[in-house]
């Protein structure tokens, strides 16, 4: 009996320590302000290395394609002012993504990144109406975007909690984030009803006015982009509790 009561001891000791164990896709950061921040972004990069390739301990298998639901436009008002509604929006590449800085304050869990993503590209599908170009622009089809050189800021307060293990786990209070973009191309395929010349003339005034056509999708494309990060990072931040992000001790 004593025998069994050892071992039962032993492995429950073994199953303890073992479960402590730092995971091999994270790097825990000292509370040292001075290191903090530099180790955070370092651990943050590690983190996205093994996500590239899926994590199970995280139910993480893929992370792309980042999937968007829709995003609507509106160029110009009247009956002929252009509108147009991309659906199933499909952004590849976003999983290149490299922490270049970050800033935190612990006491009240406020945290900003500076991320860059050489490349994104994007496919999805378009329905249009309205005018462009004084061309009727009415239609569907394809779209295709090619995003270079991709800066973001990504700004968020997290609330702390006590799991059932004992541990603290943070959830996200707000989350807000903007971007811009170096060099764009896009353009459109495959309309529906359309010809050859009314998607060349859409092709060269999409291309033509790529900044300012990103800059009228920005505040819809920020808000689900914002949305996206937030149940991303809520759905981190359930599997991995603080103390193994950081020495809170």
């Amino acid at each position: 009996m004593c025998h069994k009561f050892a071992i039962i001891v032993l492995l429950s000791t073994v199953g303890a320590i073992w479960a402590q164990q730092q995971p091999y896709y994270l790097q825990k950061c000292p509370r040292d302000e001075a290191q903090l921040n530099d180790c955070l972004r370092e651990s943050g990069n590690k983190l996205v290395h093994y996500l590239q390739k899926g994590v199970p301990e995280l139910d993480i298998f893929e992370i792309e394609p980042v999937v968007i639901d829709e995003i609507g436009i509106v160029l110009g008002s009247g009956p002929d002012g252009y509108r147009a509604l991309f659906r199933n929006i499909q952004a590849y590449g976003v999983s290149n993504i490299t922490v270049t800085n970050v800033r935190s304050d612990l006491d009240s869990l406020q945290f900003q990144l500076t991320c860059e993503i050489p490349r994104i590209r994007v496919k999805a599908q378009y329905r249009s109406t309205g005018v462009l170009i004084l061309v009727k622009a009415s239609g569907a089809g394809d779209y295709w975007g090619e995003y270079e050189g991709v800066k973001a800021k990504i700004y968020f307060k997290a609330n702390a909690n006590t799991g059932a293990d004992g541990r603290t786990y943070l959830t996200t209070d707000a989350v807000k984030m903007d971007f811009n973009v170096k060099d764009i191309q896009m353009g459109v395929d495959n309309i529906a009803n359309g010809n050859s010349v009314i998607q060349a003339a859409l092709n060269l005034f999409i291309n033509s006015n790529s900044q300012e056509l990103l800059k009228e999708m920005k505040p819809a494309l920020r808000t689900k982009l914002t949305l996206v990060i937030r149940n991303f990072m809520d759905r981190i931040f359930a599997k991995i509790p603080l103390e193994e992000w950081i020495d809170v001790e």
